[in-house]
């Protein structure tokens, strides 16, 4: 089995890699279009792959070949990873510092800043889809670029089911809502320890990526929600419940994507962001422009490098919203995420092995959520097999959370419009309608400020 990762200069790459264990991939194939950051990750990659021989009982790495071109990285792939950041880190800067001159909040897939970098990338994601259906139309191609529902919604014009889109925020929901409730996380992943005689454990999540919520979690004998959510010690104790606190998600009824904490405290998220000494972006950017100068200068250090940037990366993941929320930093548990590179492999090992698996997965929606089309893209439970990923029945969506899931779904569609026609008209229409925003002499002026159209 043969997988290729465009944006194999990224800085996630070695996640990936150090997953891949095993023997199932013969060959991993980088495709990058900045050489310096290509030849970082790859000196990363060699001493990991050094690291792994020397373990005892460790399974071999697979070789590592540096594609030529887009067209030779896919030529023959099973799989390929789609992990591109079209701008890099500076256009990420660039998509918060506008909206937030203008009042609102900017992130990288949220509010005006998850528009402008759809502006951005929709072009691009659908142009490797349309090489992947001419050089390697049998591939399934796994979507990590953000904004990562709108992406994949595009690409899946030209790929149609064989492209899904992936997140780690649901399945870190899920593993940490296990274990605050008492259960072995790994129970709802197809490990962990049964009751004899009690039904499949199982969840319900349902949304946009960025934009979901877990109704259920049923270990096989009851389900866990209920309790959880009326226990505020046991809500104290993972992220996700100091996110949101107990009284709020006891009004809800559901535990929420940690991304809505940007709508349901809107304004309390945009005073964090405002008074921080940087943004998110800001901070990425110079700490990976730093990892990746230094390494280059010092290649025999790369991977101890990169390891000590990656942890930093995720102790002070979505700080903002944690100041917003009292201040508070987060623990081993929260940092439990599965990861992106665990939620990929499993996908990519379901469909080549016809492993009956579940996961929460970016896919097109079908009769999910009848109140939006058959060919929207939703992030949802899946069953994946050799046939690739099916949406399982969802209980509906409550009135508010379908009246959010509606309106930003109006606002992907209009952003992809308006990036594949240079449609100023649909841009416009996805900055005002975004809730967020709601303003359409602010986005006007975003737009001018962005010159994204």
């Amino acid at each position: 089995m043969k997988l290729t990762i465009l944006g194999g200069g990224g800085f996630r790459v070695p996640l990936v890699y150090r997953a891949l264990s095993g023997g199932d991939v013969s060959e991993l194939t980088l495709y990058d279009t900045d050489p310096a950051r290509l030849g970082v990750v790859r000196s990363v990659l060699e001493q990991l792959g050094g690291r792994a021989c020397g373990a005892r009982g460790a399974a071999p790495l697979p070789p590592v070949r540096v594609a030529d071109g887009l067209d030779d990285a896919l030529r023959g792939a099973d799989f390929v990873f789609s992990a591109i950041r079209v701008g890099g880190t500076a256009g990420r800067v660039r998509d918060e510092l506008v909206p937030l001159a203008e009042g609102v909040l900017g992130q990288e897939t949220v509010g005006a800043g998850g528009v402008l970098y759809g502006l951005r990338t929709v072009p691009v994601a659908l142009g490797i889809a349309e090489r992947v259906a001419a050089v390697a139309p049998r591939a399934w191609v796994i979507n990590f670029t953000n904004p990562a529902g709108m992406v994949t919604e595009a690409m899946s014009e030209v790929l149609g089911e064989r492209v899904i889109g992936i997140c780690d925020s649901p399945v870190g929901l899920v593993r940490r809502a296990a274990r605050a409730a008492g259960r072995d996380p790994d129970l709802f992943f197809g490990g962990g320890p049964r009751a004899a005689g009690s039904a499949a454990p199982s969840y319900d999540y349902v949304g946009l990526n960025h934009l979901g919520w877990l109704r259920t979690l049923h270990d096989g004998t009851e389900d866990l929600l209920p309790g959880l959510l009326g226990d505020a010690d046991a809500l104290a104790g993972f992220e996700e419940g100091r996110l949101f606190g107990a009284d709020w998600l006891g009004a809800l009824g559901s535990l929420p994507n940690e991304y809505l904490h940007y709508y349901y405290f809107r304004r309390e998220s945009l005073a964090a962001v405002r008074e921080a000494d940087e943004t998110r972006g800001a901070f990425l950017d110079h700490q990976q422009g730093a990892f990746f100068a230094r390494a280059a200068k010092e290649p025999a250090r790369a991977y101890d490098l990169w390891e000590a940037t990656r942890l930093q990366r995720e102790e002070t993941y979505m700080a903002d919203s944690r100041a917003a929320s009292g201040g508070w930093q987060r623990d081993t548990c929260d940092l439990d995420g599965g990861g992106y590179d665990q939620v990929a492999l499993a996908l990519m090992r379901a469909i080549a092995e016809d492993r009956r698996t579940r996961l929460i997965l970016n896919v097109r929606n079908g009769t999910t959520v009848p109140a939006l089309p058959a060919d929207a893209v939703i992030e949802t439970v899946c069953e994946v097999g050799a046939s690739g990923a099916r949406p399982l029945p969802a209980a509906p969506l409550g009135p508010a959370e379908l009246g959010l899931v509606l309106q930003l779904k109006a606002v992907e569609r209009a952003t992809i419009e308006a990036a594949l026609f240079k449609d100023r008209t649909a841009a416009l229409r996805a900055l005002a309608l975004h809730p967020l925003v709601d303003s359409p002499a602010v986005a006007a002026r975003i737009l001018e400020r962005a010159a994204a159209i």
